[in-house]
């Protein structure tokens, strides 16, 4: 148990530095298109906090199956609307049409 631990912290440790690695070489033009589709795909992150919460294995995984179905579920919510934020800057005024 101890074993699979650190190993799931060694690759979460991992798994930071290349993603700060990556997002700090996008250039700002990109980013937010970037970030907008990253968030679109973490609902697969949502799935699986569904799936780790509702296991049943013990109440430690309970809790952190729903503190990562909350943060799931705002970084979902929050990647659509910059998403709709950031289309509706692209919009054409239709007024001057």
């Amino acid at each position: 148990m101890i074993e699979l631990l650190i190993l799931s912290i060694y690759i979460f440790v991992l798994a930071v530095f290349v993603g700060f690695e990556l997002i700090t070489k996008v250039p700002p033009l990109l980013h937010t298109p970037l970030m907008s589709g990253t968030n679109a795909i973490s609902g697969i992150t949502l799935v699986g906090s569904l799936i780790s919460a509702g296991a049943g294995d013990s109440w430690v995984s309970a809790i952190l199956g729903t503190l990562a179905v909350i943060f799931a579920t705002i970084n979902v919510v929050g990647g659509f609307l910059v998403t709709d934020r950031m289309l509706e800057m692209f919009k054409k005024d239709r007024k001057r049409d």
